[in-house]
């Protein structure tokens, strides 16, 4: 058994990567790479293996720097299976459609003033037929991914579908177990399920983007939630949260839910201004088997995210209708780092606004604007104008969907339990600094830890 570490290798984005086993090829996530356009727009365009020779696809979750790139393979001839979770198939269908009207847009924003002709990597036709490959599977059932090659997905935690990948896989009557962990998700996170820790590895492949640092708790981050809303309301300011559509937004909607009816924030609207996010909160609403049952709102609630103060504002016009609404109000708005979408002309109009709050509940990623408003500067800079920043500026850091190092750590060691055989750990989706200190800190406690390069090759 080969592994080739692809896409996520000592970076955080781009999963991918290739197995090949008794004559097949299976890939592994194949995911968007993200970052300086000229550099990502190259990369993307790269495919891993030759399209023919790709037997079977297996996607870990919806996040488009783990399915961003499966419209593209697609549209470059694969027609075999993409295998996911059910939840992660319909997610899909709505992000990945939202990419392709990106990738077009963005083609035709270029023809248009730049006078450059660029092909966009994929269109809204590749992202139908990517949704007309893909095959939606429960958690915990076993199935065949090609000879030798069997499958069981397992929750990871993360987001809505996410999985961790336990691969049984079979070479000269021995069979031997890889794990791909996907993005682990946090204990204790609203809505979702805790991780569930896999069993009987031979060798894993783990993700490590906190390898370096641990959040605050998810409680805390409720708490802090409530205040920032309770105080910010009674000066009569406004909330505006750059928000990332999937899986973010749904948790605020549902932390927001509780503290109204808990009588901890007073009751003013709260605006949702995102299609991607509505449409994903459509999602989450068709998939209530895979929620946390053990918590109580998710039992006694009728409608976990459209509850009385709740308004969804679709329309361009709906959007531009709340700069001139008055009284103090919530708006989620994208994107979540603040670097195009909606929460820019909120920001625009609002952040000269001493009354205001700025709060940020998610990681923002250096050189973006969101970065740049953290360290609170006097003035930002939005569609080239210099706008005053006199809004409080917040961060939350408990709302993180990926695991932390304690967390990371634990659920590793959970692992290593029930795995007498455990081989080597290979780290994949982390900065190279992040992951050179948990590889220090893995290998102190007796683990076999590598951090491949990308395209190095492994064999287990």
């Amino acid at each position: 058994m080969e592994i080739e570490f692809y896409g996520a290798a000592r970076e955080v984005t781009g999963s991918c990567h290739i197995l090949r086993v008794n004559g097949k090829v299976v890939i592994l996530d194949c995911g968007m790479f993200q970052g300086r356009r000229s550099e990502s727009a190259a990369k993307n365009k790269t495919l891993p293996v030759d399209v023919g020779e790709i037997d079977a696809v297996v996607l870990s979750h919806a996040h488009i720097d783990h399915s961003g790139r499966l419209p593209y393979l697609a549209r470059m001839g694969y027609s075999g299976t993409i295998w996911a979770t059910a939840a992660t198939r319909d997610l899909c269908a709505v992000m990945l459609a939202d990419s392709a009207h990106i990738q077009e847009s963005d083609a035709k924003h270029l023809a248009k003033n730049h006078r450059e002709f660029v092909e966009p990597l994929y269109t809204m036709q590749d992202a139908v037929r990517t949704q007309e490959l893909m095959i939606g599977i429960p958690y915990n059932k076993t199935f065949d991914v090609v000879s030798g090659v069997k499958c069981t997905y397992i929750d990871a935690g993360h987001i809505l579908g996410s999985a961790s990948v336990l691969l049984d896989i079979t070479e000269s009557r021995s069979t031997k177990r890889l794990v791909f962990s996907g993005d682990i998700g946090r204990p204790g996170l609203s809505i979702i399920r805790d991780p569930v820790v896999p069993t009987g590895a031979d060798a894993v492949i783990m993700e490590s983007t906190y390898g370096n640092r641990d959040h605050e708790s998810t409680t805390d981050a409720r708490a802090q939630l409530a205040a920032v809303v309770r105080e910010t309301a009674a000066r009569g300011g406004r909330i505006l949260i750059p928000s990332f559509a999937v899986g973010r937004t749904q948790e605020l909607l549902y932390n927001l839910n509780g503290l109204s009816r808990e009588g901890a924030i007073p009751e003013i609207p709260i605006y949702v201004d995102s299609p991607l996010a509505i449409d994903t909160t459509t999602v989450f609403e068709m998939h209530p088997e895979v929620f946390d049952h053990t918590e109580d709102l998710i039992n006694e609630a009728k409608d976990l995210f459209k509850f009385p103060q709740v308004h969804f504002t679709r329309s361009v016009e709906e959007s531009k209708a709340l700069n001139t609404a008055r009284g103090p109000m919530v708006i989620i708005a994208a994107s979540g780092m603040v670097e195009a979408g909606r929460i820019l002309h909120h920001l625009q109009r609002g952040a000269g606004d001493p009354k205001n709050t700025i709060l940020f509940v998610g990681y923002q990623a250096e050189g973006t604007l969101g970065r740049r408003i953290e360290a609170a500067p006097p003035s930002i800079r939005i569609y080239g104008e210099d706008t005053p920043l006199r809004a409080e500026v917040k961060i939350i850091d408990g709302y993180s969907a990926h695991a932390d190092r304690g967390e990371l750590t634990a659920w590793l060691d959970g692992v290593k339990t029930t795995s007498p055989h455990l081989g080597p750990v290979y780290l994949v989706h982390g900065e190279a600094d992040v992951q050179d200190i948990f590889k220090t800190a893995l290998a102190s406690k007796g683990y076999t830890v590598e951090c491949p390069e990308p395209r190095s090759k492994r064999t287990v």
